[in-house]
């Protein structure tokens, strides 16, 4: 590698490129659609100035890509590794799943850099449920019988062979249920009675019984394992959906003040004594309660400074993330779970471009891959229908729609680059509309995502805050990418 030195927008900016590394002299433009005749395609770039727009309906959109319109820096998008995961991908042929990996990980695809996977069973795991120290429902306050077992070292090994092809890979992990053990309904799931932690939350106060600093040594040695494999844990967070408890599949009900108190008195250091630098992020759920990780932010800041949404809420509404980050701006936020159903074609375009244009520094999927019947799964409980963005049949790979519209972002927006402030993005009460983010990416090129959900090509021209004109076509019920060269 060696340093380059350049101006940008003014400024002095030095960066790290190999000789043989150079930015874009002109601009591209690549996409997907509903019709799914464009994958990832390379289209027509657009053209510097206004155009000619013929009849095609017009659209214009502004970007800030001067320093005053810098937001957020992107660490990555990218989807949930479960145990369907692993088990549909380990059906492969040595060669096939080296070839998908490549494919997911690298610049020849996706690029994806920023994968969430399952602390034992979810809802998308093959019967029976379990956790890393089930011991038959005893007590085991030593976690002298902690072992991953099968599943959970299979999914281990798939994260460490994903490392290699990603150098910007990050991986976090979410459990669905504390061991039944620990909890005060003896099981990982079955009924919603007492669905707790046993931490003496309820009774005396967090720590004063039961099985606190047990769950925080479970953490610990969950993530020593994982490493010890060759996937190293960059982040947890404590609970899957911790306002959600359901008896069919493992849930685990937690309070926002007794999740304050587990991470800031327990979880918090006994990662930081056993010498781990794993974060922990707040929540993972809904946006519909904002309450529920200002309060762990609140009381447990020593420890937490990112927060995890989920796109369930009705009528999901992603300004949550502004206002939050308004109230917390030294938060980072994620989008770690929405499901990417078959059918919807932009329903992973949604998801991404919603918190991006709220704040938020990564996107997951649910889920990365699943077999023709989008499982493995639970016999009861959860979901039944969540196609993954890979789907593998009888030995053939077949990358769904949602994986190109995620990939859309992945691929031209990589770790560092820099969201920009833009205007101009709007849905009519129909649904048609074009919604756009920007980013300036490291290299100095920019980045233009946008989504057309009209049934009707548009003519785009976007005007950047340092000068320049940009216009061209935008196809139907698409999202299609922009990459601009590097502003002079």
């Amino acid at each position: 590698m060696q340093l380059t030195s350049f101006t940008l927008f003014g400024l002095a900016v030095v960066s790290l490129a190999s000789p043989a590394e150079k930015r874009a002299g002109s601009a591209s433009a690549f996409s997907s659609n509903s019709a799914k005749n464009y994958k990832l395609s390379s289209i027509p770039a657009p053209i510097q100035g206004g155009g000619n727009p013929g009849s095609e309906s017009t659209w214009k959109l502004t970007v800030d890509d001067t320093s005053s319109g810098h937001k957020q820096t992107i660490v990555g998008f990218g989807a949930a590794v479960t145990d369907a995961t692993v088990t549909s991908f380990n059906s492969l042929s040595s060669s096939s799943l080296q070839t998908l990996l490549d494919t997911l990980m690298t610049s020849s695809g996706a690029d994806f850099s920023l994968m969430r996977h399952t602390i034992g069973a979810s809802d998308l795991s093959a019967d029976p449920a379990y956790t890393y120290d089930d011991n038959s429902g005893s007590p085991d306050t030593s976690l002298s019988g902690f072992a991953l077992g099968d599943r959970g070292s299979a999914m281990a090994k798939l994260l460490a062979s994903m490392k290699p092809l990603q150098s910007n890979l990050k991986i976090f992990g979410s459990p669905w249920s504390a061991p039944g053990w620990m909890k005060m309904n003896g099981v990982i799931d079955g009924t919603t009675t007492n669905n707790n932690l046993n931490d003496g939350y309820l009774s005396g106060g967090t720590g004063t019984s039961g099985y606190a600093s047990a769950f925080g040594q479970y953490f610990v040695k969950y993530i020593q394992a994982f490493k010890s494999l060759g996937a190293p844990i960059d982040a947890i967070t404590i609970q899957n959906e911790p306002l959600n408890s359901q008896s069919g599949y493992p849930t685990m009900y937690v309070y926002a003040d007794e999740s304050a108190q587990l991470i800031q008195n327990y979880i918090g250091p006994a990662i930081s004594k056993a010498g781990l630098d794993t974060d922990i992020w707040a929540y993972d759920h809904n946006t519909d309660v904002p309450s529920y990780p200002q309060t762990v932010i609140d009381g447990a800041s020593e420890y937490v400074d990112s927060v995890a949404w989920h796109c369930y809420a009705s009528n999901v509404d992603w300004t949550v993330l502004t206002s939050f980050h308004n109230s917390n701006p030294s938060v980072k936020q994620y989008m770690t779970e929405c499901w990417t159903p078959s059918g919807t074609w932009n329903q992973a375009a949604d998801f991404t471009m919603g918190p991006l244009q709220n704040w938020a520094v990564g996107v997951t999927a649910w889920t990365l891959g699943t077999d023709s019947s989008d499982g493995p799964h639970l016999s009861s409980g959860g979901c039944a229908t969540c196609q993954g963005l890979v789907t593998i049949s009888n030995g053939a790979v077949i990358y769904q729609p949602a994986y190109y519209m995620m990939a859309q972002f992945s691929k031209f927006m990589p770790p560092g680059a820099i969201v920009l402030s833009s205007t101009g993005s709007y849905t009519y009460s129909n649904g048609g509309g074009i919604q756009s983010v920007a980013s300036l990416n490291p290299d100095g090129t920019r980045s233009i995502v946008i989504e057309n959900t009209f049934s009707n090509d548009v003519y785009l021209t976007v005007t950047t805050e340092s000068g320049q004109e940009w216009s061209g076509n935008i196809p139907s019920e698409s999202v299609t990418t922009w990459v601009l060269p590097a502003s002079s």
